[in-house]
């Protein structure tokens, strides 16, 4: 019996240190898939930094006449040590630049870390899940929405989350004849004091002064620059009624001229630079077309007063975005926050004359003396102010029914309800 029982301790001694031989075996394995994990999970930039070499970063920006987009990435490369950005110089051409992105975007290419977008183009790429959002970036680099241009952030902010920060933005401006347009009027307008209905009542009350023809011109004729007048009028389709009915009563205005319904931003800068408006809405170019006493311009610029528009001006320029499919997805972000914020948005607009779209610059010596624009009160009132376009994954299509339903009212004065209804139905983000 002694010896039976000696037997069982044995077998039962060798059995527990089995177990125990098993457990520490699969703690062995188990420590081992963690360091396997761990390492998986290693970034491909840390793998490259821990290499020793330089990681480089493509990016898609457009051709640039200015020095402005060079030495910004001149300035990223001389900050750090740890990435080098290649500028790949894309085409002038808006809608071959599109294009050319749209295709390796949909080819899920990781050929470019980071893309620049004309503000429009936002919505599309993040809708179609091109674009990596960036509010965690934002969020641990301590950024706030509130510190960029708004109408640029809002641009890049598709159903809540934000994919983009600005290059550098543009925006809708009213232009008035300083000479004619009384001071304590010029204040209204420069403090964004005034509404629609009262544009209307100084425009008809100083139009033939100085020989002026036309109170106020800004852009009808059915293509992009109506949609972003819709934009202006209707306060970004919150007061969608009112607005349009507010551009039928300046199309039928005695003071507006008889082809309005025709007019795109050439047509509006000819007639105000020629002297036959008291008031115009229209972009920050116009304002170089007269300071560099381009060929027809007959006002000069001490003439001329800038100010915002009434409900804001919608933005235009471009952003920067990440590549969803981007191998560096840090290092896209490096360069991005880099380029959007303080240093490289005063490099920017220093260097290439650019519009900051980094909110504190509005203040610096610096910049302020390279943008003559940037002086007006007015002008930085109007900055402050920015609105967006419909951000939407069909950005076309919409902009086309915009387009389409508006110049039809616009024409006819008819169905104001019937389209105010349809247009708030298209410019509706799911």
């Amino acid at each position: 019996m002694k010896f039976y029982r000696a037997i069982f301790s044995i077998i039962l001694l060798l059995s527990m240190m089995m177990i125990v031989a098993c457990s520490q075996g699969e703690d062995d394995a188990t420590d081992g898939t963690n360091e396997s994990t761990d390492a998986e999970t290693e970034t491909s930039d840390e793998k490259e930094a821990d290499s020793g070499d330089s990681i480089v970063l493509k990016v898609a920006i457009q051709n640039d006449d200015t020095p402005g987009t060079q030495a910004l990435i001149d300035a990223f490369n001389e900050s750090q040590d740890k990435y080098t950005v290649e500028w790949d110089a894309l085409t002038n051409d808006s809608a071959q630049m599109h294009d050319q992105l749209l295709n390796s975007l949909t080819s899920g290419s990781s050929e470019y870390d980071v893309i620049s977008m004309d503000v429009v183009w936002a919505g599309e790429f993040a809708g179609a899940g091109f674009l990596e959002p960036i509010d965690v970036f934002m969020k641990d680099a301590g950024l706030s929405k509130d510190q960029f241009n708004a109408g640029s952030m809002d641009s890049g902010n598709y159903t809540g989350k934000q994919y983009t920060l600005p290059l550098f933005p543009d925006l809708g401006l009213l232009y008035y004849r300083t000479d004619i347009v009384s001071d304590e009027d010029a204040a209204k307008l420069e403090n964004g004091d005034y509404t629609y209905e009262d544009l209307y009542d100084m425009a008809e009350n100083y139009v033939g002064e100085d020989g002026t023809e036309y109170g106020f011109l800004y852009q009808s004729k059915q293509y992009e620059g109506l949609t972003v007048n819709v934009t202006e009028f209707t306060k970004s389709y919150t007061e969608i009624e009112k607005g349009l009915e507010m551009m039928h009563t300046f199309t039928e205005a005695s003071f507006s001229p008889k082809d309005l319904l025709n007019f795109t931003e050439a047509e509006t800068h000819t007639n105000f630079e020629q002297g036959n408006a008291v008031f115009a809405r229209n972009w920050p170019y116009q304002f170089g077309r007269i300071q560099a006493e381009e060929d027809g311009v007959e006002v000069s610029v001490d003439q001329v007063g800038i100010a915002p528009l009434p409900n804001g001006g919608s933005v235009g320029g471009w952003l920067l975005g990440i590549n969803k499919h981007s191998e560096h997805v840090e290092g896209a972000w490096e360069f991005i926050s880099f380029a959007a914020g303080e240093e490289g948005q005063k490099v920017m607009s220093t260097e290439g004359g650019y519009i900051p779209g980094f909110n504190a610059l509005l203040e610096d010596d610096e910049v302020l003396s390279s943008n003559e624009l940037l002086s007006f009160p007015g002008f930085q009132v109007a900055l402050q102010e920015t609105i967006a376009r419909p951000v939407s994954p069909e950005y076309n299509k919409v902009s086309d029914l915009i387009q389409i339903d508006a110049h039809k009212y616009l024409s006819s004065g008819e169905d104001l309800e019937e389209i105010s209804t349809s247009i708030e139905e298209v410019t509706k983000v799911e």
